[in-house]
């Protein structure tokens, strides 16, 4: 079973419903046959480079509140976060383009390490207190420490080509997918959970995605009676069992 999670750097939710799910995971019994796959999403793609800032005053002026509310729903999510066991800094986090950062992702990606860059990144926005948008060497110290050269990390987020096309595709396939907001979840591509849901919540869209599997092919007939026989087409004849053999 194939799980694809879309989420942003930018996003509190996103950091806690990772951490959600995978409590939900661990406790799954058939966790071992899950494949978890991340997706990329700006919640501000407009942004560029070079726009970064207080993330409260930013938050306040994107949704039209105060910045006292702001500071309060930091407040408010640290506390959640806190019931996960995750560090968050309520105060004086920062907040800019995720872009380059979902670029290096995807570079992390082939060479194996994008969870480890993905958690690292997560880590650093939500949990420590120096500013990590804006500062490319961070970001790039964050690489090595997932396992990636310096100099390649350096090389792809100075080129905005590089990867970008794969960022905006799986975006826009997020929208294709109903996606209005991150995180989401999709299973099987036949179940979307939208937000940090309760490990609970996950627990069960598990299970029931698991249980809406095909269940598997049941041979009839004599297998004796199949081993024997040989299969034939223009090219000549295949006999059932001989790749297995080969093998053995």
């Amino acid at each position: 079973m194939r799980v694809e999670i879309w989420s942003d750097i930018n996003c509190p939710f996103c950091y806690l419903g990772k951490a959600r799910f995978e409590a939900a995971l661990a406790r799954f019994p058939h966790r071992d046959a899950v494949e978890v796959v991340h997706r990329s999403f700006e919640l501000d793609p407009s942004l560029g480079e070079d726009d970064h800032g207080q993330v409260v005053p930013i938050i306040a002026r994107k949704y039209g509140i105060s910045e006292a509310q702001a500071a309060a729903n930091e407040r408010g999510i640290g506390a959640q976060a806190a019931e996960m066991g995750l560090p968050y800094v309520t105060e004086g986090r920062d907040y800019g383009s995720s872009f380059g950062m979902h670029r290096l992702l995807h570079f992390a990606r082939g060479k194996g390490r994008e969870e480890q860059l993905l958690d690292l990144l997560y880590r650093a926005n939500f949990g420590e207190e120096a500013p990590l948008f804006g500062d490319t060497e961070r970001v790039v110290a964050l690489a090595v420490e997932a396992g990636l050269d310096a100099s390649d990390a350096r090389a792809v987020l100075a080129d905005p080509e590089r990867f970008g096309d794969a960022v905006r595709a799986e975006e826009r396939e997020a929208a294709e997918l109903g996606a209005t907001g991150v995180p989401f979840f999709v299973l099987d591509r036949k179940y979307g959970v939208s937000g940090a849901q309760p490990p609970e919540a996950f627990t069960q869209a598990l299970t029931q995605a698991w249980g809406d599997r095909p269940a598997p092919l049941t041979a009839l007939g004599d297998p004796d009676a199949a081993e024997s026989e040989a299969v034939c087409g223009p090219d000549g004849c295949a006999v059932p069992g001989a790749v297995k053999d080969a093998g053995a």
